[in-house]
């Protein structure tokens, strides 16, 4: 099984890319990829997975707005997602990953990471038109 000290080292790999990270507290980082993506990635190691959460916006406070959102990010879970998937955690909008320590390595986790940014990086224009109607 992967464990914490594993993480930190998938991090540390990370980080020649680019990318900073600080743990906050033991078993949570918080990563900054840097780049034209402007959102801290939440990394908690809490066995048996480890959880990668970004907080993508806050819900409009307009009803019709909101349903509008809610419905357009099933459909991109649905088409653009791969592993991850959008979801409503109290008044925001979050992106998350969970990932089976078991069998984990490196090359998952990148994979994982990656497509958590990149679809950040495509629906954010998107997804900024219903953050506007708050």
């Amino acid at each position: 099984m992967v464990t914490r000290d594993d993480i930190e080292s998938f991090l540390d790999r990370l980080a020649t890319e680019g990318t900073a990270y600080q743990e906050v507290e033991p078993g949570l980082w918080i990563i900054h990829p840097g780049g034209v993506i402007d959102f801290d990635v939440v990394c908690h190691y809490n066995p048996p997975v480890v959880v990668l959460r970004v907080k993508v916006m806050d819900l409009p406070a307009d009803d019709n707005a909101c349903n509008g959102l809610a419905r357009r990010l099933l459909q991109l879970n649905a088409s653009d997602l791969v592993h991850g998937s959008y979801g409503i955690e109290q008044e925001a909008v979050v992106l998350t990953e969970a990932l089976e320590l078991s069998h984990l390595d490196y090359e998952e986790f990148l994979a994982a990471y990656e497509s958590m940014t990149l679809a950040l990086t495509s629906h954010l224009r998107e997804l900024a038109t219903y953050r506007e109607a708050r």
